[in-house]
């Protein structure tokens, strides 16, 4: 049999097979690139295992700081996590540390916002948590009081508040929610501070909810301080710093060795970077210090 005449093909023929053969190599060509180009965006979307869990371990978080419920604290102490939690920046959070580096306090959401520089909306978020100390409102009313002087008089009864540090145990169970035990609880820890020095110790005492503090301090005020004698916290030994009430022998100790190890404290913000301080009393604790 002859098979040379079924592969004859003229020149046009051969052209055309030609044109077929590159048409068909162009199509794998543009396939292969294509195929590897998809690849390559994917593993750009994929993630191994460790990868996977530490973005995984971020969601978290963030739901965790989201979810995070505020209660009241006072501006002038706000910690580098909770100036994130509550969605500062770290620029806004240094400018109040700097601030304050200064022994000096914002009193007000104004001062807070002229110091820091946060935004409007952030601050009408976290100004309603502002704690400030009761010295500060008692300033404010006063200044009230001056410019409603030439205002016509009209005599009112106001009820003036007891002394909490003279206050007994059957005047304190008076106060709604204030029963046997947390009446002798609220004098024990006066007994053991030697008496209040500001209103706010009162929220220092276990088990006493913030709304019944509120109820007693309608009726009770610092009204006469004891007389204190400071403990610098440059000098003084672990044994002093430890008959604080709110202060640890192994706290004291860290105090102590934090001081040795850094040359001395140059602030008192600075007992916050030392491990286990109850950074949330600092301007409690900072009464009963010096420098």
């Amino acid at each position: 049999m002859n098979f040379k005449s079924h592969f004859k093909f003229n020149k046009q023929e051969r052209s055309g097979i030609f044109f077929l053969l590159f048409f068909l190599i162009v199509i794998q060509v543009g396939y292969f690139f294509y195929d590897a180009m998809k690849i390559k965006e994917s593993d750009l979307l994929i993630f191994d295992g460790e990868t996977q869990e530490k973005v995984d371990s971020l969601k978290k978080l963030a739901f965790k700081v989201d979810s995070i419920k505020i209660f009241p604290f006072n501006p002038n102490f706000i910690t580098d996590y909770k100036g994130y939690a509550l969605g500062m920046s770290i620029d806004e959070i240094d400018r109040l540390h700097d601030f304050r580096a200064g022994d000096k306090f914002v009193n007000s959401k104004e001062e807070f916002q002229k110091v820091t520089l946060v935004s409007d909306s952030l601050l009408n978020l976290i100004s309603p948590y502002f704690k400030f100390p009761e010295w500060i409102k008692t300033n404010a009313s006063k200044k009230r009081d001056d410019r409603s002087l030439h205002r016509p008089y009209t005599v009112s009864k106001a009820v003036e508040p007891k002394d909490l540090n003279k206050a007994t145990a059957e005047e304190l169970r008076r106060i709604n929610g204030v029963g046997e035990k947390l009446s002798a609880r609220i004098i024990k820890f006066r007994d053991k501070l030697g008496g209040f020095l500001v209103d706010e110790q009162l929220y220092d005492v276990y088990y006493l909810e913030p709304e019944v503090v509120q109820k007693v301090l309608k009726e009770f005020k610092v009204i006469t301080k004891p007389k204190i004698v400071k403990i610098n916290v440059n000098t003084g030994t672990v044994e002093e710093l430890a008959k604080l009430t709110y202060l640890q022998k192994s706290l004291a100790q860290r105090i102590v060795d934090y001081r040795n190890l850094n040359g001395g404290i140059d602030s008192l913000i600075e007992l916050k970077k030392i491990e286990g301080f109850p950074a949330e009393r600092i301007d409690r604790i900072a009464l009963y210090l010096s420098l």
